[in-house]
């Protein structure tokens, strides 16, 4: 069942491309014509690309895995944003943090600083710094929330990163490619899709394009998500009722253990016995 509709996109404005004079050839396949000096992508290659790009998330998500949103663009940052707490996900939508994902170490020690800070908040210590220290903590912990705060439950490497505008998050992509981490990204015609493992040629500049392919593709984890909850409520229930099924047979066993001794002694009283009678007809 598809996800995403034809009318949907074209009211969205999904398939409005940059000027033919700032195009990049390698987006050529994805193009389907050229109207008033501007570039007309194919919806229909659209749609295609957005599913493909749903189907990874949903089994990502399935199997319990992040999924990275990096849009740094006035227009997209809220929105991203948005969309990737609903879903539980880790986002960037502030600068860019060099080494983010090569350097991932360095990242968790800054984020263990930050929640630190928060320790010493609630615990009290806070309290007992000098009125200049507290100022230069505030402050400190101001700026790390702002840069880091949104991937604090990211304990380790994300399995994927979604990207809007694949020119301005170039440094993303970059440090992904490195490390062989999937990029989902929407790709618009004057972009390289070179280095994109899952291309969605849109615009990445109208809000409203952005906001429903990321919807769509938040809807597809959220899906995931449900998946992984009702599998694991099944293995809960499935476990009762293995362990009767190993509470059965061990007592079965100590049955079968119980009944050798009888039955040993029976077949040697009944030796015993037919021994005897040979012996006295002898």
């Amino acid at each position: 069942m598809s996800r995403t509709n034809f009318q949907d996109l074209l009211d969205a404005g999904v398939h409005f491309g940059h000027l033919k004079r700032k195009w990049n050839p390698k987006m050529a396949p994805y193009i389907f014509m050229e109207k008033n000096g501007i570039h007309i992508i194919d919806l229909h290659k659209t749609i295609v690309k957005i599913e493909e790009a749903a189907n990874v998330m949903k089994q990502l998500s399935r199997g319990g895995r992040k999924i990275l949103f990096v849009a740094t663009k006035k227009q997209a940052k809220d929105i991203v944003a948005q969309n990737a707490q609903a879903v539980d996900m880790p986002y960037v939508t502030e600068r860019w943090p060099g080494g983010m994902l090569t350097n991932f170490p360095t990242i968790r020690k800054a984020v263990k600083k930050m929640q630190n800070i928060d320790k010493m908040m609630e615990d009290g210590t806070f309290d007992t710094l000098a009125k200049r220290e507290r100022l230069q903590v505030t402050r400190q912990k101001a700026k790390l929330e702002k840069n880091l705060g949104s991937i604090k439950d990211l304990t380790r490497l994300p399995s994927a990163i979604f990207v809007v505008d694949v020119q301005k998050e170039v440094n993303a992509v970059r440090e992904a490619n490195r490390l062989n981490i999937p990029v989902i990204a929407m790709v618009d015609t004057c972009c390289d899709p070179t280095n994109i493992d899952y291309v969605i040629p849109a615009n990445d500049d109208a809000a409203k394009s952005i906001a429903l392919v990321t919807e769509v593709l938040c809807k597809a984890i959220a899906e995931g998500s449900e998946e992984r909850k009702l599998e694991k409520e099944k293995e809960k229930d499935a476990q009762p009722a293995a362990s009767d099924t190993t509470e059965v047979m061990a007592g079965k066993r100590l049955r079968q253990r119980r009944e050798r001794p009888a039955r040993s002694k029976a077949v040697a009283e009944e030796s015993a016995e037919e021994t005897t009678e040979e012996i006295t007809n002898e």
